[in-house]
């Protein structure tokens, strides 16, 4: 699937464990795509358990029918590890969207991976280049190198900028977290405009580091992301699946803006009337529509479309 093709992902959630039921509770959860973990699923996580799990995988992997969601993702160890081959060889099949690439440093591994990824889907029949590649962006070499990771390989169809309350992210910045987010509010940002400028659709964020019943800071999370522009995030739990969905779901409300924007340009474009005016006078910006405006509201079309709401 090439990064144009690549559908808005509202939700991202990890599987618990490489238990058999979390994976299934996970893949019954709603969540737009679930994440398998063969990387760190526990700790520790011994080559006994790594080798268990794989199997696990493969299992449930080859279990599934074909379906549009949710899209399966597994995050792999990364290429300086010697180990992604065998988690591939554990994963890949015609129900693997991709892989999650973690402990990025800059763009070669990303074309260790892509090269991987090659040798593997020759090897099971797969289209070459179907399989994607969602680098996760925890050390400070990746956060400065993010167009340039995003921009290796046209597998890269997702990413964004990962958030840690006291994880790989912190160590590599040192920040101390806090549930207004003030302190990764550039690297979120940074990062946006960097993997939009590379081409990626629908840039998604890390995590909500805030207690599961929190439901108020989730929410002022969600939304902040929302207004960034972001189109969805990781999760951990799928509790959290309806409050995410609904913050990172275009409104009724906005969806009819956009289309009365779409079919008023349509008519004038039509007839060659013109100016296009638009509600209350005292709006401001958007009162006296222009082509800016219209493209706007054309292009979240699309991604009310994809979510299958029009």
């Amino acid at each position: 699937m090439a990064r144009h093709d690549a559908k808005p992902l509202r939700t991202v959630l990890f599987c618990a464990d490489t238990e058999e039921a979390e994976i299934n509770a996970a893949y019954g959860s709603g969540a737009d795509s679930i994440v398998i973990d063969l990387e760190e699923p526990k700790t520790p996580f011994p080559p006994a358990a790594q080798q268990k799990a794989r199997k696990v995988v493969r299992s449930f992997i080859d279990s599934l029918a074909a379906a549009d969601r949710p899209l399966i993702f597994v995050r792999v160890q990364p290429p300086s590890t010697g180990q992604t081959l065998r988690d591939l060889q554990a994963a890949m099949g015609d129900r693997l969207a991709g892989i999650l690439l973690p402990k990025i440093q800059g763009p070669a591994d990303i074309y260790a991976a892509d090269a991987l990824l090659n040798c593997m889907e020759v090897e099971m029949g797969l289209p070459m280049g179907r399989t994607m590649i969602y680098p996760i962006l925890e050390t400070a070499q990746a956060l400065r190198l993010a167009y340039e990771i995003a921009a290796a390989s046209p597998r890269v169809s997702y990413m964004g900028g990962a958030v840690s309350r006291f994880g790989d992210i912190h160590q590599a910045v040192g920040y101390r977290w806090t549930a207004q987010g003030r302190e990764t509010l550039f690297l979120r940002s940074k990062v946006l405009l960097d993997a939009k400028a590379a081409g990626i659709r629908y840039p998604i964020s890390g995590m909500w580091g805030g207690d599961l019943d929190d439901e108020k800071g989730l929410r002022a999370w969600c939304k902040e992301l929302r207004d960034l522009g972001y189109y969805g995030m990781m999760i951990g739990n799928p509790r959290l699946v309806p409050i995410v969905h609904e913050y990172f779901t275009p409104t009724q409300a906005e969806i009819a803006y956009w289309q009365d924007l779409d079919r008023l340009a349509a008519e004038a474009e039509k007839s060659g009337g013109g100016p296009i005016i638009y509600g209350d006078p005292n709006r401001g910006e958007g009162y006296r529509v222009h082509i800016a405006h219209v493209g706007s509201a054309r292009k979240n079309l699309v991604w009310a479309r994809e979510l299958g709401l029009i």
